[in-house]
Formats: structure tokens, C-alpha cells, sequence
């Protein structure tokens, strides 16, 4: 998160910060200004723009959004006092039946700005695009299911693996799914490329707690190798310490050639970050 975002201690609310004014567009200043003014406590700020004004310039407006509902401390209540300026503006209704715009730019549009208002409303007209015919749309509706997150946008996410890229997928649960859809997807993957997600969501969400598991399935053969070696990786991207002896023994006794140099790569880079080295 970008440190302008961090509470400063005080009981103001530091003003959201997405990219440089004179690289940001008019509307999304504009939604910058009204937010603010909603997380303010301001009741009847309404947003004086027209839902296709947002969508002309849906990455400016919806990282504004997404920058002051994922800022420390927005908590519910900024949720709630975003979605009631929605409301009032007369924009959320219209921004969901863009979900549905014959033009995949709108469509696209629509569901990156949903996604990162968190509109939960969306989650069901955004799972219909993640099988969009338009690519663009495709992974719009993937990247605001992981916005959205909870267990309903984790199993539409996963529904449709084995139509999303697996570097996406595996972001995407990242961000989506909650300590406990993590421990159930790893408990009981649906498919080997489930479980390969799974575990490099854990390396992406640097889940200390979860050196453990990973470590039993980098150790147990009974994996499919492609798990094995995600669950290598994963221990790299977290790079505690404690994971340290056990890559090592796997590196050093394992049957198969390729897991332990996938074990070794993972040991040295634990390392280098155990001392504060570059990666």
C-alpha cells in the first residue's frame, strides 16, 4: 500500500493519493474529491458525474476507489459510506447494467470499477464475464472477483480455472480468499491446477503460517510434481527462515532431480533474505 494511504495517527483521514494530478483525469479527481469528502462523514455528498463519464476512464476511478477502501483502518464503514454515495448519485444502478453493455469496452469498464468499489451486488453478473468472448473483459471480471473477495467471488474464481491463466489465478486467490478458503483449497483441490494456484497464492500472500503445509507438500511424493514444485517456489516468494532446513534436506536427499533443484533455488533464496540480501 502506498505510504500517503497509512493512518497518520491522528483522527483525520489522510486524503487518498492514486497517481500524479497532472496524469489524472478530471472525473477521477473528481471521485477523489467526493470520497474523501463521504469518508469525512459528510452524509449527503453526492457524486455530480454520469456513470459514462466513470467508465470512459475506469482505471483512474477505480483505483481512487480501491486506494480508499484498501487503505489501514477504512474498515466497513467506509465501505457502507462509499456504496450510500453510489446510491445517492443515482450511479450504482447504472454501473451494474453496464455489467451487461453489448460493448466489451463497457462491459471491461464496468467491472473493474464494480470490483473496486466493491460492489457486492456484482459478484454474480461479473462471474458471467469471466467466460466473456472478449479477452479484455475476461480478465477484468477475474482481477474484480479478487477485489471483491469472500468465499462466493473464491468459488466463481475457481470454477472457472481451468479458463484462466494460471499466473492470474494464482493472484487472484491471493487477494480473494480468506485464511480459511486457503487452508480448505489445500486441504482438498479440486484438480492438480487448483492445488498449483493454491500454493503459489500462499508464496504471493508471503503466509508465514503456512511454511509448514508447504513444506509436507514439497516433501511428499504423493503429490504431483508440478504441486511440489509450486510449493518450492511459494517458500522462496515467503522466505522465512524457519523453512530453511527442510529445503535443505529435500535439496539434499530427495529422489527426484528437478525437486531438489527446485529445493536448492528455493534454500539459497530463503537465505539471502534471512541476512537482508537482494533477491
Amino acid at each position: 500500500m502506498d505510504p500517503s494511504l497509512r493512518s497518520n495517527g491522528s483522527n483525520t483521514r489522510p486524503a487518498i493519493s492514486t497517481r500524479p494530478p497532472s496524469t489524472r483525469s478530471r472525473v477521477a479527481a473528481k471521485v477523489e474529491r467526493v470520497v474523501n469528502t463521504a469518508l469525512g462523514g459528510d452524509k449527503a455528498a453526492v457524486l455530480n458525474a454520469t456513470a459514462p463519464e466513470l467508465l470512459a476512464d475506469p482505471e483512474g476511478v477505480a483505483q481512487t476507489l480501491a486506494a480508499a477502501l484498501d487503505r489501514q483502518g477504512a474498515g466497513v464503514t467506509a465501505h457502507w459510506l462509499i456504496h450510500e454515495m453510489l446510491r445517492r448519485s443515482s450511479l450504482q444502478d447504472e454501473l451494474l447494467d453496464a455489467l451487461a453493455s453489448p460493448d466489451p469496452t463497457t462491459r471491461a469498464a464496468a467491472a473493474r470499477i464494480c470490483g473496486a468499489a466493491r460492489l457486492t451486488e456484482s459478484a454474480m453478473w461479473i462471474s458471467d464475464l469471466v467466460n466473456d468472448p472478449a479477452p479484455r473483459v475476461r480478465e477484468a471480471a477475474v482481477r474484480s472477483l479478487a477485489q471483491l473477495g469472500g468465499r462466493r467471488a473464491v468459488d466463481e474464481i475457481m470454477a472457472s480455472a481451468d479458463t484462466i491463466p494460471l499466473h492470474r489465478l494464482a493472484i487472484a486467490l491471493s487477494k480473494a480468499a480468506s485464511d480459511v478458503d486457503i487452508e480448505a483449497l489445500m486441504r482438498q483441490p479440486a484438480s492438480e491446477r487448483a492445488a498449483v494456484a493454491t500454493v503459489l497464492a500462499c508464496g504471493l500472500r508471503r503466509d508465514v503460517l503456512r511454511v509448514s503445509p508447504l513444506l509436507g507438500i514439497a516433501h511428499d511424493s504423493r503429490w504431483p510434481k508440478q504441486v511440489r514444485f509450486a510449493a518450492c517456489r511459494a517458500l522462496a516468494m515467503i522466505g522465512d527462515r524457519s523453512a530453511a532446513d527442510g529445503l535443505h534436506r529435500l535439496a539434499e536427499k530427495d529422489g527426484d532431480a528437478d525437486i531438489q533443484k527446485a529445493a536448492r533455488r528455493a534454500h539459497r533464496r530463503v537465505l539471502r533474505r534471512a541476512v537482508g540480501r537482494p533477491r
